[in-house]
């Protein structure tokens, strides 16, 4: 079975906007999200601490060196959406500030999902 990947506006604005090898490296992860679904596990997803949803997870991707990483849930109609993303190298910060935006895109999905 396949696994239907969305991605926000927001995070397909942001993604258009990295380089080719960055663009890569995410769509081969996504990929494997695809064919996997919510059985993916590590090293390639983690669940993620902090959150108000306890299913945001994480895509984590390597590339060129530094790590990557893709914050997603699974929808109630079990789509994955991908929320936000970006390079966490020296940026200690990095999950207290994108969790929030990560969370705030995912109910602007769910309320789409209920017009």
């Amino acid at each position: 079975m396949k696994w239907t990947i969305l991605l926000d506006p927001d995070f397909a604005q942001w993604l258009e906007a990295q380089a080719v090898g960055v663009q890569i490296a995410i769509a081969s992860h996504t990929n494997l999200l695809s064919q996997r679904g919510p059985a993916l596990g590590r090293p390639y997803v983690d669940t993620l601490k902090g959150s108000d949803l306890p299913h945001l997870k994480e895509l984590r991707v390597q590339h060129g060196g530094a790590p990557w990483r893709i914050l997603f849930a699974f929808d109630p109609k079990r789509q994955a959406i991908l929320l936000v993303g970006g390079c966490k190298q020296g940026q200690s910060r990095w999950y207290r500030e994108m969790i929030p935006i990560a969370e705030q895109r995912y109910q602007r999905h769910l309320a789409t999902l209920e017009e």
